[in-house]
């Protein structure tokens, strides 16, 4: 086989991966979103509570806090393979169960959505560490704009197809998302445990290896060396006060996101005197723009130093609760730091084992916040009898968290010589040094 076909046939098995990622992160965001256009709809028919229906919006998030660290053993025996084709068969049986039956049964399948989208938020850092050295940061911001894609999608689509078949339906046909990805996932990936695609850097070895063309395609057991034993791996990252810093910062980016996200409507229609239709347009605003902020974030770490990104997308999440109407910038912002940190992540972590631990002990901190955010604005609201206080409270969070990001680009920097490049043979366009 000549050097040319194989590279071909690299390209072909890297976009083909690279499709089966981004359908997968469809299901990692849109599924939660889903119920808030009907949750009126969904309180009245299961004669509930308002704090009772809360429960079918925040049970998700508090799984990423709980369920994280069983994700990162769970991926680490299954491999990304089998774990995410688990999660995917999950997010399907969850959708259907929280759409049919009465609300015990809509708890228990909210709660197999949020521990199966726990699975995905550990294993595609990952599945990009691994199969996608050569191009982290972009991947990256790829799956973060389809997660911020499938978000949009479930938020305009769930009502007009509630007012068409009702809101059972409406939530269940979401399922087709997660069979669409799972079908591509299987023709890629496989059923094997620890699958891996060759990346640009193993094109020419992957030639010299000619006669076992199937050494690395999609699909194939193997691997690299002996790997360092997961409790090593483990005890090296939360030793790592860089862990701490971007633990801080997750934190406050996750509580700031999910706090704005549960509150954004009512609280512009309270200060801004728009009508409940107009407030929920330019809510959605805050996710759609989220596209847009993945995608930037990749080229901009490319060709702009760590810490003026980190500045300028810590000031356009400030102009959020600072400027009500300014929702597509606080929306580019949330979805380009996440992209920022993991992909930073992904770049100082010794290995792919490093990074998914590394991931899970920052994302299981994080969500904890994100999960207690919207009932803490919720509380200040009501004590304070405005939004003056809880906007505060998020203003805080964000001058905490733009403060410890810099801190940790800084120490980052400081560990890898004053360079963000991945250290690979052809280097990825990543964060570039400060």
């Amino acid at each position: 086989m000549s050097g040319t076909t194989t590279h071909r046939l690299l390209d072909a098995g890297r976009g083909a991966a690279l499709a089966a990622v981004l359908l997968y992160a469809l299901n990692l965001r849109g599924p939660i979103t889903a119920l808030a256009p009907v949750v009126e709809d969904v309180r009245a028919d299961l004669a509930l509570t308002a704090t009772t229906v809360g429960l079918l919006t925040g049970v998700p998030v508090l799984c990423f806090a709980l369920i994280t660290p069983l994700a990162a053993v769970l991926v680490g025996r299954l491999g990304t393979a089998q774990a995410v084709a688990g999660s995917l068969l999950t997010v399907l049986a969850g959708t259907v169960l929280r759409s049919v039956g009465d609300f015990p049964t809509a708890l228990v399948g909210t709660v197999l959505i949020g521990a199966a989208i726990t699975v995905g938020n550990v294993a595609l850092p990952v599945v990009v560490a691994r199969d996608f050295s050569s191009g982290v940061t972009g991947v990256t911001g790829a799956y973060t704009a389809a997660m911020n894609a499938g978000s949009v999608l479930t938020t305009l689509g769930t009502a007009p197809l509630a007012a068409l078949v009702g809101w059972r339906w409406a939530l269940a046909s979401w399922g087709v998302l997660a069979v669409v990805a799972l079908v591509a996932w299987a023709r890629v990936y496989g059923w094997r445990r620890a699958p891996r695609v060759v990346s640009a850097p193993d094109a020419e070895a992957a030639a010299d290896d000619a006669q076992d063309d199937t050494a690395h395609a999609p699909g194939s057991t193997a691997g690299p060396g002996p790997a360092t034993p997961p409790a090593t791996v483990a005890t090296h990252v939360l030793r790592n006060p860089l862990t701490w810093l971007f633990v801080v910062t997750f934190a406050a980016q996750s509580a700031s996101y999910y706090g704005l996200t549960a509150w954004l409507p009512t609280l512009l229609h309270d200060q801004t005197g728009l009508s409940r239709a107009g407030a929920g347009a330019a809510a959605a605003l805050f996710q759609g723009f989220g596209v847009l902020g993945s995608v930037l974030a990749g080229g901009a770490l490319a060709r702009w130093r760590t810490r003026r990104v980190a500045l300028v997308v810590g000031g356009l999440w400030l102009s959020l609760p600072a400027g009500l109407l300014l929702a597509s910038f606080g929306g580019m912002a949330q979805a380009a730091n996440f992209v920022m940190i993991f992909s930073v992540v992904t770049v100082v972590a010794d290995s792919p084992a490093a990074a998914g631990r590394m991931s899970a002990a920052i994302q299981t901190v994080g969500y904890v916040a994100a999960g207690l955010a919207p009932s803490v604005l919720g509380a200040v609201h009501t004590a304070s009898g405005g939004w003056r206080a809880p906007l505060l409270v998020v203003l805080s969070a964000l001058a905490v968290m733009v403060v410890v990001h810099l801190a940790a680009i800084g120490l980052a920097l400081r560990q890898r010589g004053g360079t963000l490049a991945r250290r690979t043979p052809a280097s990825d366009p990543a964060p570039a040094a400060d």
